[in-house]
């Protein structure tokens, strides 16, 4: 933590007493709250929905949310979101700054998370403890270790959580996979994943907060710094501090496609980068590759330049796929070679009756249909925590090779991707520090 922290009486909610609330939320009213929401829930009547952070995809997905359940509460740590959201809204549902205050209520069944990245796991954590069940945005975790304790906590509970990588739910990302799975392009050989450029800027200057703010809130567990209007909001995406740039961004999406599709364990990462050179700016870098080798052969190119997208290469074809299209001989070859979808089989609890639909909002409309009838079944959404786990881990590898500048190799074999995921293969002298800038505050989820 930054050593020039404010002292705890000048603030109305200080990070001290975030970091005391995150801890005692894993064993005070949370778990109160989690009897009463189980208490208060009938099975005939709608989920009673809250919404944390509502800016950009938070909105999003609370309203393909309402279609299936009622928006009784809301929360966000700016002012100007949450009144907007709360007129939105007919039911003039409650609004909070502090989205433990959401929690707490007992008409509150299901929550969707919309925060940045770096609130995404203690968030997640709090609502199951709650007895919530959860929508949580992509990309699941801010560092690998995140995602060991999300897995954990999830299994505890039994709490239903389906994660927003909402492109498993697209006809064009799922046909593809199950191409693949059917043997219609042979023996899978290589996959070449375009994510597109970080974005650049900068130099940024640090201003007042604006009084509709919390931005110490907004901060939560990291490093506290002045406030910049570029670190907030849509553009946090471009900080190491709270995101991973779009290798996690837009990773979130294809490469867990991809490795949906290679249907293996990594096991060495190699990257390089052109660093940021703009002192006082953005701080993901400009330029970056990666290559990824997995168990069974299959090596994933990714790059931030060409056709955004996924290029599937074989031994017998090829498949490229992205939101727009799907080509490729095999795709070609439907008109006379079908694949019925009773034989689909990279997700194994289709509703066969649910339409198959393409298109970023169509798509979330699948995905949160899925969500909400598993929350009915009990069976595993189609983009789970475990398969989320380690899509977003391959991501957050990927980075921590890119920023090492070498070879990182990967051990999943002792309960892989679960409880240990994996082992550096690097001494922790020589690469310590290096890492633990990339593994920011897990200290602060526990171990």
């Amino acid at each position: 933590m930054s050593a020039s922290l404010k002292s705890p009486e000048t603030r109305s909610v200080t990070r001290r007493d975030l970091l005391k609330a995150s801890g005692a939320i894993l064993g005070y009213h949370v778990a109160e709250s989690a009897r009463a929401a189980g208490a208060s829930t009938s099975p005939n009547s709608r989920p009673r929905i809250g919404a944390i952070g509502l800016r950009y995809q938070g909105t999003v997905i609370a309203n393909q949310a309402k279609n299936f359940g009622d928006i009784v509460a809301v929360c966000d740590v700016d002012r100007n979101v949450r009144d907007q959201a709360k007129a939105s809204f007919g039911s003039t549902p409650f609004a909070c700054e502090n989205y433990r205050d959401l929690l707490s209520r007992k008409d509150v069944d299901v929550v969707t998370i919309g925060a940045p990245d770096h609130w995404h796991t203690q968030m997640l954590i709090d609502a199951c403890r709650a007895g919530k069940d959860v929508y949580c945005e992509k990309p699941l975790t801010l560092t690998v270790d995140e995602g060991k304790l999300i897995c954990k906590i999830v299994e505890q509970t039994g709490r239903v959580v389906q994660v927003g990588s909402w492109q498993r739910s697209d006809e064009r990302f799922r046909l593809a996979v199950e191409l693949i799975r059917a043997g219609r392009i042979g023996k899978l050989k290589q996959v070449d994943v375009v994510l597109g450029k970080n974005v650049t800027g900068g130099p940024f200057t640090s201003r007042i907060v604006p009084g509709h703010l919390n931005w110490d809130l907004w901060q939560g567990q990291t490093p506290e710094v002045p406030y910049v209007e570029q670190r907030c909001h849509y553009t946090f995406r471009w900080w190491w501090e709270y995101s991973g740039g779009q290798m996690t961004d837009w990773g979130a999406h294809h490469i867990d496609i991809a490795q949906w599709g290679i249907d293996s364990l990594p096991v060495e990462f190699q990257g390089s980068s052109k660093p940021p050179s703009i002192q006082g700016g953005y701080n993901v870098p400009e330029d970056f590759q990666a290559r990824v080798t997995y168990a069974n052969g299959v090596v994933m190119n990714i790059s931030d330049t060409g056709d955004n997208g996924i290029l599937f290469t074989g031994e017998q074809g090829r498949i490229f796929v992205n939101r727009g299209k799907i080509t490729g001989l095999p795709v070609e070859e439907l008109q006379t070679r079908p694949l019925p979808r009773q034989d689909w089989k990279a997700y194994a609890h289709d509703n066969l009756e649910q339409p198959l639909r393409s298109g970023k909002l169509d798509a979330i409309t699948s995905h949160m249909q899925n969500f909400f009838e598993c929350i009915s079944t009990k069976q595993p959404t189609i983009s789970d925590v475990l398969s989320q786990h380690r899509s977003i881990s391959t991501c957050h590898l990927a980075n921590i090779a890119i920023r090492l500048g070498r070879p990182v190799r990967w051990d999943a074999s002792t309960r892989p991707w679960i409880t240990a995921f994996g082992r550096w293969q690097l001494g922790l002298r020589e690469c310590s520090a290096q890492v633990l800038a990339c593994e920011l505050a897990v200290w602060i989820y526990g171990t």
